[in-house]
């Protein structure tokens, strides 16, 4: 059945803008898809479209133009209700960790208190700077309650996508002393400012069901992941269709879809972040992510 797009944006950011202090949503004026939003908005070269409304999913153009000074994360922490996170959902890196492909995905939460913004440094606390690790994930942005959706309508529930990075403690999440006989996800990944994400929101208006979009995740400059997420095993329709099952995925929520090789816990030797280490994540029609760590 037809998408219905209920949100009135193509793409949508959160920002201050130049001769103001106030918070404001607006879609970038672009002159293609490709253009970085994050170095437009450095440069104070990126203007918008200033959207009338008092949150993402009411926002509406308008012909009022401004001129970012500051752009924020798009979403705040108060506008996400919670985070939903997908374990291994690349098909490639499943098998090439010998195991089968999933029947039904693997799912563990982040608190709204993770989400920090696409260039926020990223504080690491004293607890969790043994094995620190990063996550390329493409993130999707649920519009409106959602409960026992069919995969034919889950998107009329998308409002859109941005760029997301699941950043992780490797021994709280895997190491028996730690996380206990069996691993545990939430703990390890669901420190303050764990779920950097940004620089937009961009609509299924313009990418449908993301089936086929490049993620690639550098580490000062190095390229770790590289995939593309026509390699998930489960896409957008059927996460959001089975995470609403019995359950209700509020206004507001994320779902962070996973990540594909090339993490640092798998390299050999592994190499995990450290102190000063700057992680980009890219997505093509999206933007990127990037993120220095800090150590407290």
């Amino acid at each position: 059945m037809p998408i219905q797009h209920a949100v009135a944006w193509t793409r949508l950011v959160r920002y201050v803008p130049e001769g103001g202090d106030g918070i404001r949503y607006g879609e970038p004026i672009l002159s293609n898809s490709t253009e970085d939003i994050v170095s437009l908005a450095e440069t104070s070269r990126l203007q918008v479209k200033v959207c009338d409304g008092n949150d993402p999913f009411t926002a509406k153009p308008t012909e009022r133009v401004e001129t970012v000074k500051k752009l924020l994360g798009p979403l705040d922490q108060k506008e996400v209700a919670i985070i939903r996170c997908i374990g291994l959902n690349y098909k490639t890196h499943i098998l090439e960790t010998g195991r089968p492909l999933p029947t039904f995905p693997t799912i563990f939460f982040k608190p709204s208190t993770a989400v920090a913004g696409p260039e926020e440094d990223i504080s690491i606390p004293k607890i969790a700077q043994q094995q620190c690790d990063y996550e390329g994930e493409l993130t999707i942005v649920i519009r409106q309650d959602a409960k026992n959706v069919s995969e034919a309508d889950a998107l009329d529930y998308v409002a859109g996508y941005t760029v997301g990075n699941d950043v992780s403690a490797r021994d709280w999440q895997r190491e028996v002393d730690k996380a206990g006989p069996i691993p545990q996800w939430s703990f390890s990944k669901s420190f303050d400012k764990y779920a950097p994400i940004g620089p937009c929101l961009v609509s299924t208006r313009l990418l449908g069901d993301a089936s086929n979009l490049t993620l690639k995740t550098f580490v000062n400059g190095e390229m770790r992941q590289d995939t593309n997420t026509s390699d998930l095993c489960f896409g957008v329709r059927k996460l959001v269709a089975f995470c609403s099952q019995g359950q209700t995925l509020q206004k507001g929520s994320l779902i962070m879809t996973g990540t594909a090789g090339g993490v640092g816990l798998f390299m050999k030797p592994p190499k995990f972040l450290r102190h000063g280490d700057v992680v980009c994540i890219e997505i093509d029609q999206i933007g990127k992510v990037r993120n220095r760590i800090v150590f407290e």
